[in-house]
């Protein structure tokens, strides 16, 4: 399975971005996606995850501001970003966990100009 993601770049604070994640190739049911940062000299951190049946899981920072969605027919992921700040910059990965399976993306990249 190979999971692309797009839709990052630069915007002032208190803009919005959207970022998608296409996944494609082979015959795995993913069960949870989710999408994570890593900021310049940080850990890599969860930001918000969604399972099949529409459960959502947000980080405390992004509460309100962020919201995951999935389309499952696509097999494509989003997460609407509103109201950003210079600390969502970073690179965000999508993710993909199966039975057995643990798929990420290449990550794009958001940066946040106060």
């Amino acid at each position: 399975v190979q999971l692309q993601a797009s839709g990052g770049g630069l915007v002032q604070a208190g803009g919005s971005l959207r970022l998608s994640c296409a996944a494609s190739g082979g015959d795995f049911r993913i069960s949870l996606m989710g999408w994570y940062r890593q900021a310049p000299g940080k850990q890599r951190e969860m930001v918000a995850t969604a399972t099949t049946v529409g459960s959502t899981n947000y980080a405390d920072s992004v509460k309100g501001r962020f919201t995951i969605s999935r389309d499952i027919v696509k097999n494509t992921l989003y997460l609407q970003m509103d109201s950003l700040k210079p600390e969502d910059t970073g690179v965000y990965y999508c993710r993909g966990i199966a039975v057995g399976r643990d798929y990420w993306g290449q990550g794009t990249l958001v940066t946040v100009s106060s």
